[in-house]
């Protein structure tokens, strides 16, 4: 396979590959475009812009578009949901190091 057809199929395997527009995003997750730009101002997530300036999303950014649209949809306001979305983010991360760190104590341990 040519190198250029390569990477074109990396791009379609690829979660932070900005492949959808505003219209489609505000599609995909059945919500507006007003929606989009909401969470965006929010610090939610910020969407790659194409060279004339317009707004692309990825799939990672659909899902956590999608889950402060589930928060929204459950009476939220568009500001908490993304708060809440970004704090259950560090409880994610705090966990993960949190185990990391367990794993490597229980490892080293039985060394002393």
């Amino acid at each position: 396979m040519p190198a250029e057809n390569s990477s074109a199929a990396d791009s379609l395997d690829d979660d932070d590959y900005p492949a959808y527009t505003m219209g489609r995003a505000a599609d995909v997750l059945g919500a507006t475009p007003a929606f989009l730009r909401a969470v965006g101002e929010a610090g939610l997530i910020t969407p790659l812009r194409s060279e004339g300036g317009h707004r692309r999303y990825s799939r990672r950014q659909l899902r956590i578009a999608a889950r402060a649209r589930e928060l929204v949809d459950q009476g939220t306001p568009v500001e908490a949901a993304c708060r809440i979305i970004t704090l259950e983010d560090q409880l994610d991360d705090a966990l993960r190091l949190n185990r990391e760190i367990r794993r490597e104590l229980d490892e080293h341990g039985a060394d002393t």
